[in-house]
């Protein structure tokens, strides 16, 4: 079991340290998501490698017949759906081995919190975030790696404490920001670089 004073990991290294294909990708996702290290990346993957684990798993034991295993997928796509990873009403686990990375990192807090529009970029919702000016359903949260459930999603806001929850607030955006794909998003922050150098 270990010792309780001493909590177990929640994520999983990289097999191999040095892989530049995986380093880029590694990277280009921390300069999407403004993710504080390495460390939250590999937080999320570990949850999506677990799911489809689950995934694979009832697969087998539904070739067999067993009813358990039934009964365990439907509570499986019911919480994937409820947490909001899986869009729709129905499912099956063929959905759940397509999920991507995306799909795990766009339900953190700090990724909504940009997308609706609370913050010019994912790295200032971050800041929003961590100084208790975003809260969730009436409560602040200043963890931004907080997974937010489908039914959570339109609560979210500014914190009524917060000086920004006033509307004449200079930070505050003007409207809603559009979801970009990641490689959209690399591209012009690469752009960006590059005409800052000049």
């Amino acid at each position: 079991m270990g010792d309780p004073k001493f909590s177990r990991k929640k994520y999983a290294k990289p097999a191999h340290p040095w892989q530049e294909d995986r380093i880029k990708e590694e990277n280009d996702y921390i300069m999407h998501y403004a993710l504080k290290n390495k460390k939250e990346y590999w937080k999320a993957r570990s949850v999506l490698k677990n799911i489809r684990a689950q995934a694979r798993n009832l697969q087998a034991r539904l070739r067999y017949g067993e009813k358990q295993a039934t009964e365990e997928m439907e509570k499986l796509l019911d919480r994937l759906t409820k947490k909001g990873y899986l869009k729709g009403q129905e499912h099956e686990l063929n959905d759940v081995l397509s999920l991507s990375i995306e799909n795990i990192l766009n339900r953190r807090l700090q990724t909504l919190v940009y997308h609706k529009g609370l913050a010019h970029t994912p790295r200032q919702a971050r800041q929003f975030i961590i100084h208790g000016h975003i809260s969730v359903d009436g409560r602040k949260v200043t963890v931004p790696g907080y997974v937010v459930d489908k039914e959570e999603e339109p609560t979210i806001g500014y914190y009524s404490n917060s000086p920004i929850s006033d509307e004449l607030h200079p930070e505050r955006p003007e409207e809603e920001v559009t979801p970009t794909h990641i490689s959209d998003m690399i591209k012009k922050e690469k752009e960006k670089n590059f005409r800052n150098r000049r």
